[in-house]
This record gives structure tokens, C-alpha cells and sequence, in this order.
């Protein structure tokens, strides 16, 4: 998968991710845009890992089991931080 790619996954995941989970890193402008597409492209690469460890496989492309696997990673770390960040 090349990295335009993971960018186009992970903004679609960053964003679905802040959906579910109510806000997450980042905030409106170029730079709330980035967060989303970096908090996306960690969550693709823990929700891969984590599911290619499960036997339900990886992140490949541009297509819904890849977006749906990549926004769970990105929920799991939204999630773990607001679990240990600052209040």
C-alpha cells in the first residue's frame, strides 16, 4: 500500500474515529487535519496488527474492512488518550 494511500485511509479513519469517540487530538485547521490523518494512520497500524493477531487480516487498501479495521485502532488510541492524558 503506498503512503497516499495510508494518508486516504488514515484521514477517513481519523475522522470516523473523532465521530465515535466524541473529539480527539487535533482541532479545526491544516494542523487539526494533520492530527486526524496521523491519530488514522496509528490507528491502521495497531488495528492491523492487532487483527492480523486475531486472523481477521490487515490493512491492504483503500476499501471498508481496511477503513473499519483502521478506525478501531484509531478508536483504541483516542481512547488511551483520554485515559492518560491530562484532564
Amino acid at each position: 500500500m503506498g503512503a497516499l494511500t495510508w494518508i486516504a485511509v488514515g484521514l477517513v479513519a481519523g475522522f470516523l474515529a473523532k465521530f465515535v469517540m466524541k473529539g480527539g487530538p487535533g482541532g479545526i485547521g491544516p494542523i487539526g487535519l494533520i492530527w486526524t490523518a496521523v491519530l488514522g494512520v496509528a490507528g491502521a497500524l495497531i488495528g492491523g496488527f492487532i487483527s492480523t493477531r486475531l486472523g481477521y487480516g490487515d490493512v491492504t487498501g483503500f476499501d471498508l474492512r481496511s477503513v473499519l479495521i483502521a478506525t478501531a485502532g484509531a478508536v483504541l488510541v483516542i481512547f488511551i488518550a483520554k485515559a492518560v492524558g491530562p484532564r
